[in-house]
């Protein structure tokens, strides 16, 4: 009696495992040409964020300097992700070439040797300032070019020299960027 009772109960397991595998629809094949949904990670630091922004290059994007152009492309990406302003602090520090992108009109139509040329990044400079950004020129930069802090344009602030400007921010906190 004990054997037909396991018996039957093995017997009533395997066909119950038999119907279920029956009874269930084949694995659904993915979609090739579905859009994945790939998580996007955000900031998890809010405040207290310090960046530094080493513009020695003189490359240009969107018709301005590209070390400002993502100055201000910075703002708007933290911004985007619930940072506020007051939480950030962006220094930009430019020596090398770049320096004349920060030359008042006049010292600027000099440089470029053209009387009806203008300096397209008095916009960005002022945008820049507007919202906190420290925009700096390296004063060892300006004096070899034989400009004064007179021939930049108001709100530029003169550091000693590039290197231990950079240095002192990145001691005190500051992320660097290379531009």
């Amino acid at each position: 009696m004990r054997r037909f009772f396991i018996l039957s109960c093995f017997t009533f397991l395997l066909s119950a495992g038999t119907q279920g595998l029956a009874a269930s629809p084949p694995p659904a094949e993915p979609d090739p040409f579905a859009l994945v949904q790939i998580p996007i990670l955000t900031v998890t630091q809010k405040q207290n964020i310090r960046v530094v922004y080493d513009i020695k290059d003189d490359v240009w994007d969107a018709g301005i300097g590209k070390g400002l152009y993502y100055a201000r492309g910075l703002l708007e990406a933290y911004k985007s992700q619930g940072v506020s302003e007051k939480n950030i602090k962006i220094s930009v520090v430019l020596h090398g070439p770049t320096v004349y992108w920060l030359l008042k009109e006049d010292v600027y139509r000099q440089f470029k040797r053209d009387e009806f040329d203008f300096n397209p990044h008095d916009r960005v400079l002022h945008e820049l300032l507007a919202h906190g950004v420290s925009v700096e020129v390296c004063n060892l930069t300006l004096r070899g070019k034989g400009w004064t802090a007179d021939d930049l344009m108001p709100g530029v602030k003169l550091v000693h020299d590039a290197y231990t400007r950079l240095i002192d921010l990145q001691q005190l906190g500051y992320a660097y960027i290379r531009f």
